[in-house]
């Protein structure tokens, strides 16, 4: 997501609202019960103004003029921009952040991360327990870099999601190419970045003058990780200029070529104002996909997790699609966090999902640091996590908890 049009234009959240949620094009022909309202199970914060311990100066591309109350240079690495999601299965996660500040121009200073993180949701806070930074010693990147010592800017890629191999191994989806980037378990890039044939973004360094055929900050945000162990199923945030408004391509990945497979899905979004946040698999053909407008607070108005079937048994070209929980409306009974018995995740960008049990989803916001405010207008939004019960089992297939 371009957080630099969050920070500098309240104008341009107006534009995007402007493509209407209630323009509804879903279906359900998932052939199962319908899923009610989720219920709050847990919520935990990280401050917005958490940096990483004797980390660098960022955010000199700025200005000098506060955001949200918050004046830039910053006197560390943000925890921030939280774009994907992993379970460590011992009550910790890593979480990915983003590219930083929103674009190649002003994120120069940030350092790509992952980041290993711990929520407690019977004290309500997240403690930050280490991380490492993604780097390229190895040279494998063979265009020129930020930094000499080749660790990863936010000006070098715009990594949105992430999935663990199962060699414990690390693959990312860059939006700039966009590329798919391999790392080790400590960060280092093992190979050159792997672009998506026959489509290209305004940031790709092979662009040579031609015209890109996908929008800025349009690229791979949402990535599943097949239960087979064997794929990778990247989902693209925008539609590729030939193809038709809304419709977002879903790829194929054999990883065991280090190939694309020719094969794809396509995702329809609800509204052609919506983007998607987040994808993650539930057997050989079900995903649950975050879809989002682009309002924070009381302008927001559809931020929702959906089922996504690639059996398509309409026989429509697009995926089958269920609607699992409206975050928007989360039923609160005691009161968690503070909140009243509805509980809102009224964020401009909910980028993170993760399957605890067969019932249970944990789910984070990108806050944007420090530009977007869906919490409390004026003040930079904290980086929340919480927990959410359905109503209903999702029947996933074990190995999608792995």
């Amino acid at each position: 997501m371009n957080k630099l049009l969050i920070m500098l234009s309240a104008a341009a959240l107006t534009v995007g609202l402007a493509a209407p949620a209630a323009a509804h094009r879903g279906h359900d022909h998932n052939g199962s019960a319908e899923f009610g309202r989720a219920t709050l199970t847990g919520f935990a914060s990280l401050p917005a103004e958490t940096y990483v311990p004797g980390s660098p100066v960022s955010g000199a591309a700025l200005g000098t003029e506060p955001v949200n109350g918050i004046a830039a240079p910053f006197p560390g690495q943000p925890v921030q921009g939280f774009s994907g999601i992993l379970n460590r299965h011992d009550g910790t996660y890593d979480v990915l952040s983003d590219n930083g500040f929103g674009n190649k121009a002003n994120s120069a200073d940030f350092l790509l991360r992952v980041h290993h993180v711990k929520p407690d949701t019977r004290t309500g806070k997240v403690k930050v327990l280490g991380g490492f930074n993604l780097s390229d010693p190895y040279r494998h990147v063979p265009f020129a870099l930020t930094r000499s010592d080749r660790v990863l800017t936010g000006a070098d890629f715009d990594v949105e999601s992430i999935v663990r191999a199962s060699d414990g191994t690390y693959w990312t989806g860059d939006e700039f190419g966009p590329f798919l980037l391999h790392f080790s378990s400590k960060g280092r890039l093992l190979q050159a970045p792997i672009p998506l044939k026959g489509v290209q973004a305004p940031e790709n360094p092979y662009l040579n003058g031609a015209a890109p055929n996908l929008p800025s900050s349009k690229g791979f945000e949402g990535m599943a990780r097949g239960v087979d162990g064997r794929h990778l199923y990247p989902l693209l945030e925008g539609w590729v200029s030939d193809g038709t408004p809304g419709d977002l391509r879903m790829s194929e990945f054999d990883l065991r070529t280090n190939a694309y497979t020719g094969k794809r899905f396509i995702y329809r979004l609800e509204s052609t104002g919506n983007a998607i946040g987040d994808a993650i698999a539930l057997d050989d053909h079900r995903f649950l996909v975050i879809e989002r407008d682009g309002g924070q607070g009381d302008s927001a108005q559809f931020k929702r997790i959906y089922l996504a079937d690639s059996r398509d048994r309409n026989h429509d070209g697009v995926m089958d699609k269920k609607l699992v929980a409206d975050l928007l409306d989360i039923a609160n009974p005691k009161g968690l966090g503070g909140f009243g018995k509805t509980f809102r995740f009224p964020f401009t960008t909910i980028e993170d999902v993760v399957l605890i049990d067969d019932r249970t989803l944990a789910v984070m916001n990108d806050n944007n640091f420090p530009g977007s405010s869906g919490r409390t207008p004026g003040k930079a939004d904290n980086n929340e996590f919480i927990t959410i019960r359905l109503t209903q089992p999702l029947d996933a297939d074990r190995r999608a908890f792995r």
